[in-house]
């Protein structure tokens, strides 16, 4: 891949994918601490992605809003981040059940409590 090989700052514009062209569990690379990282999409909007990815080789995830000479799409696997024994479909609908069932505390939720955002309502 082409952006593996590239600080964000050298690639050209025209090679990075709007943010929103991705959708939520896409596999992507991060650009993050000098290097490109396996990652996850979670949620996008036209100037951001929100990814969960790998910040090092040590156990644990991060989640971050990159625009989009910070993300490209990936085809390898990452093992800690992707579900070999799920199917993507399958993630996504798991994914968008999540987001339309009532939370507390969540804005839009139906209790009146003031809350987060939900991912759906973000710009």
């Amino acid at each position: 891949m082409p952006a593996a090989n590239l600080d964000p700052g050298q690639r050209n514009p025209a090679d990075a994918a709007p943010t929103d062209s991705y959708h939520p569990a896409d596999p992507l690379r991060v650009h993050r601490g000098g290097t490109w990282r396996a990652g996850i999409v979670e949620a996008v909007s036209p100037r951001t992605a929100t990814v969960t990815y790998r910040p090092t080789n040590a156990p644990g995830t991060a989640v971050d809003a990159l625009t989009g000479p910070y993300v490209a799409s990936r085809t390898d696997t990452g093992p800690q981040l992707d579900r070999a024994d799920t199917p993507i479909l399958t993630r996504l609908q798991s994914r968008l059940s999540q987001q339309t069932q009532p939370n507390p505390g969540r804005a839009g939720s139906g209790t009146g409590e003031p809350g987060l955002p939900t991912a759906g309502s973000l710009p």
